[in-house]
């Protein structure tokens, strides 16, 4: 049996391999960061081919930091940024455009269209709500946009595919056009009950079927790495969205249990079983993961902007020097000094799914420090997370007991404190917070037998801190009502058709 397995990750602002040994200990941890791109008012988009570059660096880093090679790994799992969307050149393999990324709100204005007449036949059939954050509006975008793209789909000379589609569609070298249940769910293209590609909404969208990779499970083998990459053919093996993939790597595995990503949005997920669980408070059901023939459903709530908060207050505002330093900088101050910060940047996710709200800051005053402002930030990542689960909850017909966390800005205690006491239930943070590329590695892993079963996998999670409420009740309730007076006043801060002016 090779000893170890790896994951490749995906992510927003960079991309990351991670060799994990048989007890999930990490071995090797790699990490390259690229361009982000924003060419007009709401638009973010990446270079495929640096994505692809990026990516494949971290493996053979990976490797050569651990002084292994291709035969010492098992298989490979493929973790992603959701949602974010790539269309190829099928001979030559040349992105047509950059990538539209899932942050990007260009189609926002077709979506609020869309929605007179087609949110509940889309809502029933994807378990989506209608947004520019889905792909279907973005390939369409590209197709009407890109020259000569739509003649060149129909001709069936077009690929399109979220990054773990590129990814591997690259690590084979054009052999392998795939992608999985999780990836597919969050298309806006796929229905989730028949499991299949849907005939209307292709229609709709006016995507030809040819251009979309087939749908395959989540853990099983889809091919090899090409012998360029690495000296030895690897199994790929594994593939989630990433925050499915958290979802499975938290061990999230019987239903109710729910987690939180805190990355650069935060992504709460709860495990619904094998029933899709329709949501009435505008949150959405989604394909957690298929393994044996078997899918699991959860429902999700998306905040686009969490972590991404912390970094605009260390790049834009620059009131702090790293990501870090804003636990210290909070510290300063004993409370938000009646300081409450929305953080739409982008726009509002579940439950409000507003496109036009806008980040504010409210209560301001001369007393007013930069340590207020810090604390607002985290609070408002947290109040966030409380709206999503409060809807949940009421979904699910069942009261959360504890929520497992993991991402970059779990580490900071004041957030994940202040999250406890906003519940008034405990945030459990376990030793190893790289979930996300190890739900990838699980997958991977059981794939090609490196580990026999689940049970074998559960038995690897471990809680790191537990955090328990400590704030008065009375104070969170002030909190919360002040909250809520602040995302009212943030929505539809912009309006549809400002851009007459």
């Amino acid at each position: 049996m090779k000893k170890y397995i790896m994951a490749l990750d995906q992510g927003t602002t960079s991309s990351r391999a991670i060799i994990f040994d048989k007890e999930g200990k990490i071995i090797a941890n790699a990490q390259k960061t690229f361009t982000q791109y924003f060419p007009h008012l709401g638009w973010v988009e990446h270079d495929a081919k640096e994505i692809w570059s990026s990516q494949i660096s971290t493996l053979t880093e990976a490797l050569a930091k651990s002084n292994l090679n291709a035969t010492d790994i098992a298989a490979i799992g493929i973790t992603n940024q959701r949602e974010t969307t790539i269309i190829w050149d099928k001979t030559t393999g040349e992105p047509i455009a950059k990538a539209i990324v899932w942050q990007d709100r260009r189609t926002a204005d077709y979506c609020e269209n869309l929605k007179k007449d087609y949110s509940k036949i889309i809502y029933s059939k994807t378990g989506l709500i209608i947004d520019a954050y889905f792909s279907a509006t973005k390939i369409k975008w590209l197709l009407d946009n890109i020259p000569n793209a739509r003649k060149k789909a129909n001709n069936g000379e077009l690929c399109f595919g979220t990054v773990d589609t590129w990814i591997i569609y690259n690590l084979t070298r054009g052999k392998v056009h795939i992608t999985d249940p999780s990836n597919a769910s969050r298309t806006m293209l796929y229905n989730i009950h028949t499991l299949d590609w849907d005939d209307e909404l292709l229609e709709l969208f006016d995507i030809p079927l040819s251009i979309l990779p087939r749908v395959k499970s989540s853990s099983e083998i889809y091919g090899y790495t090409a012998t360029r990459w690495v000296d030895n053919e690897i199994a790929i093996a594994g593939i989630a969205g990433d925050q499915q993939a958290a979802l499975f790597g938290q061990m999230c595995i019987d239903k109710g249990m729910i987690k939180n990503t805190y990355g650069t949005g935060c992504f709460l997920l709860m495990n619904t079983g094998e029933k899709p669980v329709e949501s009435k408070n505008n949150l959405l059901t989604t394909i957690a993961w298929q393994i044996d023939g078997k899918t699991t459903y959860a429902l999700e709530g998306g905040v686009f902007v969490g972590g991404a908060a912390i970094q605009w207050l260390r790049d834009g505002a620059k009131m702090i020097r790293t990501s870090s330093d804003i636990d210290a900088l909070a510290a300063n101050v004993e409370d938000n000094g009646g300081v409450y910060f929305v953080p739409a940047l982008t726009g509002l996710g579940a439950p409000y799914w507003d496109q036009y709200a806008r980040g504010t800051f409210f209560g301001i005053s001369r007393g007013t420090t930069d340590g207020h402002m810090a604390r607002a930030v985290l609070e408002g990542i947290a109040f966030q997370v409380y709206d999503i689960v409060k809807e949940m909850e009421a979904d699910a017909n069942s009261v959360c007991q504890e929520i497992r966390v993991d991402g970059g800005a779990s580490q900071s205690q004041y957030l994940m404190q202040i999250q406890s006491d906003i519940f008034n239930f405990n945030i459990v943070r376990p030793k190893i917070i790289e979930t996300t590329a190890l739900g990838a590695a699980y997958l991977a892993g059981l794939a090609v037998g490196y580990f026999k079963s689940i049970d074998e996998i559960k038995s690897q999670w471990h809680i790191d801190t537990l955090f328990s409420p400590k704030l008065d009740k009375k104070q969170v309730n002030k909190m919360l009502y002040y909250w809520q007076k602040a995302v009212k006043s943030s929505l539809h801060w912009l309006e549809q058709d400002d851009k007459g002016f």
